[in-house]
C-alpha cells in the first residue's frame, strides 16, 4: 500500500511539474501585451503621416506610420491605470505598445502588464531616473525581447541593413504631443545600467557618449552618417535582450519634430 502511495504521489508531482511548465513556456512563446480596458466610449483611429525639417531645415517627409490604436487615446488608457504615459509607434514592426513607468518599484512592469497583473511579457517601461516628458538628455526605454515578436523583440530586425535604412524614425505620444526622433543607430551593447553609468550631466561625458553612438564599438552596428548630434539633444534608447542574452541590444534615435496633438 505505501509502495502505490508513494508511486501515486510521484505521478502527481510529475504531472504537476508539466503543467507549470507548459504555462511558463506558453506566457513565454506567447506572452504579449494585453490591452488596458479601455472606457467604452474609446475609439481606433487611422494611418497617420508627418512631416520633419532636418538642421538645414529641408523637409522630411517619413513614412506613413499604421497604428492598430490610437496613441490619442492615452488619455482614455491612464483612466484605467494612471502610470501609462506614453506610447511608441516604430514602422513596420510589433512596436506599437504603451509605456509606463511605475511609481514605487523601477522595475515593477518587467513582468506586469498595462493592468497591473502579472504577464512574463511585461510592459515597455521606464525607469524613474528619467522624467516622463521626455526632456532628459538620455531616456532609456526597455521592453523583452519575446520569441513571438511582441514587445521589444523587433528591435533585431534593425540589424538587417536594409530594414534599418529603409525606417529612418520612430514616434513617441504623450498626452498632448507627437515626438519625432530620427533613428541614429542599432548595435549591440554591454548590460550596463546607461542612466548610472553616466553623469549625462556633464557636458564632455554626454558627447564623448554621442560619439560612441555614432561610432559604436561592436560590428554589428548599423548607422545613420550625418545625423545631427549636440549638446542639445535629446536621445531616446530602446533596450532589449540579445538573443543570447549576453548583454543588450538597443537602437538610438534623436528627437527632431514635437507636434502638439491637442
Amino acid at each position: 500500500m505505501k509502495k502505490k502511495l508513494l508511486i501515486a504521489g510521484i505521478i502527481t508531482l510529475a504531472a504537476a511539474v508539466l503543467i507549470a511548465a507548459a504555462v511558463f513556456i506558453v506566457n513565454y512563446v506567447f506572452g504579449g501585451n494585453p490591452q488596458p480596458q479601455k472606457p467604452a466610449e474609446a475609439t481606433t483611429a487611422a494611418t497617420e503621416a508627418t512631416t520633419a525639417t532636418d538642421e538645414k531645415g529641408n523637409v522630411i517627409v517619413p513614412e506613413t506610420v499604421p497604428l492598430a490604436d490610437d496613441p490619442t487615446e492615452l488619455l482614455s488608457y491612464m483612466a484605467v491605470n494612471d502610470e501609462l504615459y506614453s506610447w511608441i509607434v516604430a514602422p513596420d514592426t510589433q512596436i506599437n505598445n504603451p509605456v509606463a513607468q511605475a511609481k514605487m518599484q523601477d522595475n515593477f512592469y518587467i513582468d506586469h502588464d498595462v493592468n497591473k497583473d502579472y504577464s512574463f511579457a511585461g510592459t515597455i517601461y521606464t525607469q524613474l531616473c528619467n522624467s516622463k516628458d521626455y526632456s532628459d538628455r538620455v531616456t532609456v526605454l526597455y521592453g523583452h525581447n519575446m520569441l513571438n515578436g511582441s514587445m521589444f523583440a523587433d528591435l533585431h530586425k534593425y540589424r538587417d541593413e536594409t530594414f534599418f535604412n529603409d525606417h529612418p524614425y520612430f514616434y513617441i505620444y504623450t498626452k498632448d504631443s507627437k515626438l519625432t526622433y530620427q533613428v541614429v543607430s542599432a548595435f549591440d551593447y554591454d548590460d550596463r545600467h546607461i542612466i548610472n553609468s553616466f553623469d549625462f550631466r556633464d557636458d564632455k561625458v554626454f558627447t564623448e557618449w554621442l560619439d560612441e553612438l555614432q561610432h559604436p564599438h561592436t560590428l554589428s552596428a548599423n548607422v545613420h552618417n550625418g545625423v545631427k548630434l549636440d549638446t542639445n539633444s535629446k536621445i531616446v534608447v530602446l533596450s532589449t535582450c540579445q538573443n543570447n542574452d549576453e548583454g543588450r541590444y538597443l537602437v538610438t534615435g534623436v528627437l527632431i519634430k514635437t507636434e502638439k496633438t491637442h
